[in-house]
């Protein structure tokens, strides 16, 4: 049964060549393969659901000479949320490059991006992630260049892929840290090892701060709003849902699993405070944000920034039992995120496409004319200001309730501030384009004829999987994530 994991690798990169020899059939292939990898990610969580792992030893090779991959709750859910945003984009993709030539050369890059993702979801030792976070990085930075680029998207492309190379250096810094103290790479067996050194502690410092440019967390987030604001819609879809948000998941398979015996409260408080400051300072600036996809880029350092509210609560509670309640909120507050963050870009995609631009001040009438993206963005504002039945509600009552258990009130605050403030940029954006307007917003481009129907359909379907589905489903992953053997035994302050 462990096949099917490197089934789930083989595919997407197997796609992104058949997408080069043969680009005629690449949408075809594009929406098979999506479709195909949707199944076997509902495949893999019944098959880890009695809580044991999957693992398969490429070649034969034991863990630490050949590559391991490893599945459990946690990256089977991760896998879930990739197939479900990647076959959406992969809709969304085909109507949206309407030039066949931006759609040849946005299909391998896209799958190529797709398997980074996956490899480095099911990775099972240090180096082999540092590889998968490096193609990760590449194809990112490409895709953000698809389609008549204009010279703004270019520098922000270029300026991502030197933040990323320079993040990639610094946690390849760690890994050989990592090695030279204890010799193996493989992280159930660092897991074994790892103890409070000089060499250790430098390894963590490396590691985090790598990730942490890739998580865009403040102060090392200026590269994302540029690159997310001017990537086009389905990529910029898929980095504010899908890329950073691996980025995470690795820091705190990191943190939690690797180094949970190492790491401090002082240096959880730090990582929290510094997500408050995300928080906190992204939502001011979706706010005075004067385009829709600034607005979502800006939105996205803020929600990133909640994740690491999570970090000090976690470090600070006393039991398993409330540390795994906390945990499975933080892991359900990044999926309602990433999936509400692609639909709000994709619903922004479809204005573009509309009109040809996504300035606020010029989209009175828009509702008239796009009632369903309309609505796919309303109803995705409501799961990313975390407003019930969404998954992010949940997700923020139990920050805040444990916030207060653990005596650190001011988490709480932070959160609700943030919440104000995501709801103020959203009635904003909402209101904009409901505003009567007998000549409807400004036109710059001729509108799509027969796609924006078909192009707001998968942004109406991921705003309600966010809003009711992960809502009203939040018990039943609560019990799965319950079931990870993820590590929660933390070091001293």
């Amino acid at each position: 049964m462990s096949n099917w994991l490197i089934a789930l690798v083989i595919l997407p990169l197997s796609v992104s060549l058949l997408c080069v020899l043969w680009p005629k059939l690449a949408d075809r292939l594009s929406l098979l393969a999506a479709l195909f990898q949707l199944g076997a990610a509902l495949w893999l969580l019944p098959s880890i659901g009695d809580g044991h792992k999957l693992i398969h030893l490429m070649g034969g090779w034991s863990a630490g000479l050949g590559i391991a991959l490893r599945a459990d709750a946690l990256s089977a859910v991760l896998v879930l949320l990739c197939s479900i945003v990647g076959l959406a984009a992969t809709v969304f993709a085909r109507r949206y490059f309407t030039d066949l030539g931006t759609r040849y050369r946005f299909w391998p890059l896209w799958w190529l991006l797709n398997t980074a993702i996956v490899a480095l979801l099911l990775s099972g030792d240090l180096f082999n992630l540092y590889v998968t976070l490096e193609l990760l990085g590449l194809s990112a930075a490409a895709l953000c260049t698809i389609g008549r680029a204009k010279i703004e998207a270019l520098q922000a492309a270029l300026r991502y892929l030197m933040l990323g190379l320079i993040g990639s250096l610094l946690f390849l810094a760690g890994v050989s840290l990592i090695y030279a103290e204890y010799g193996t790479l493989d992280l159930e067996a660092l897991g074994a090892k790892i103890a409070q050194t000089p060499a250790t502690l430098t390894a963590l410092l490396l590691l985090s701060n790598g990730l942490l440019i890739k998580c865009a967390l403040v102060p090392l987030h200026f590269w994302l709003p540029a690159a997310h604001g001017s990537a086009p819609a389905p990529v910029s879809a898929v980095l504010s849902a899908l890329v950073v948000k691996v980025a995470f998941y690795l820091l705190i398979r990191l943190w939690l699993e690797l180094f949970g015996p190492v790491l401090t409260s002082t240096f959880a408080t730090l990582v929290g405070s510094l997500g408050a400051a995300a928080v906190i300072w992204g939502s001011w600036r979706a706010l005075t944000a004067v385009r829709l996809k600034l607005v979502a880029a800006y939105s996205t350092l803020s929600q990133m920034g909640y994740l690491f509210l999570f970090v000090p609560i976690l470090v600070a509670l006393p039991d398993d039992q409330s540390r795994q309640l906390v945990f499975g909120a933080l892991v359900l507050f990044a999926l309602s995120h990433g999936v509400a963050k692609a639909a709000l870009f994709m619903g922004i995609g479809v204005f573009q496409q509309r009109f040809g631009h996504d300035r606020i001040d010029q989209l009175a009438g828009a509702a008239r004319q796009l009632p369903v993206a309309c609505f796919a963005i309303g109803l995705a504002g409501v799961a990313l200001v975390g407003l019930p039945p969404s998954g992010a509600f949940l997700a923020k009552w139990n920050l805040i309730s444990h916030s207060l258990v653990t005596g650190q009130w001011w988490w709480m605050v932070v959160t609700l501030v943030g919440t104000g403030l995501a709801a103020a940029y959203f009635v904003r954006v909402v209101g904009a384009a409901f505003v009567n307007s007998e000549q409807g917003p400004s036109v710059e481009a001729p509108a799509v004829k027969g796609a924006s129907l078909i192009l707001q359909v998968p942004a109406l379907v991921l705003a309600c999987l966010a809003t009711f589905g992960l809502g009203l489903g939040a018990v039943s992953l609560w019990d799965l994530l319950a079931l990870s053997p993820i590590g929660f035994e933390i070091g001293g302050s």
